[in-house]
C-alpha cells in the first residue's frame, strides 16, 4: 500500500483501508497477526492501570497540549512499547 494509496483513504474518511493497513504493517502482512498486535497492546496497557500505581496527571495533560502529529506519533510509540512489554513482539525493528 502506498503513501497515495493511504492519503486517499484518509481523504476519504475510509476507516476500512486505514485499519487494514495498520493490521497488514503490524502483521508484517498478515492482517490477523495485527490485529493480534493491537489487541495485545490494548490488553498490557489495562494490566498495568490494574496495578493502581500512581500516576503523573500533570504530565499527561502537558503532553496532550502537544501538536496533533506529535500525539499521533507518542501513540505509535506507545504501542510498541505496550507491545514488548506484553512478552509477544513479531518484529523489533532490530533486525
Amino acid at each position: 500500500m502506498s503513501v497515495p494509496y493511504l492519503r486517499e483513504a484518509a481523504a476519504h474518511d475510509d476507516l476500512d483501508k486505514l485499519v487494514r493497513f495498520v493490521r497488514l504493517h503490524l502483521g508484517d502482512g498478515n492482517e490477523a497477526v495485527g490485529q493480534d498486535e493491537i489487541d495485545r497492546s490494548w490488553a498490557q496497557a489495562t494490566k498495568i492501570l490494574l496495578r493502581y500505581e500512581p500516576v503523573d496527571r500533570e504530565f499527561i495533560s502537558s503532553v496532550l497540549e502537544k501538536e496533533e502529529s506529535t500525539l499521533a506519533l507518542l501513540f505509535y510509540h506507545l504501542h510498541f512499547y505496550l507491545i514488548r512489554k506484553s512478552g509477544r513482539w513479531i518484529h523489533d525493528g532490530s533486525r
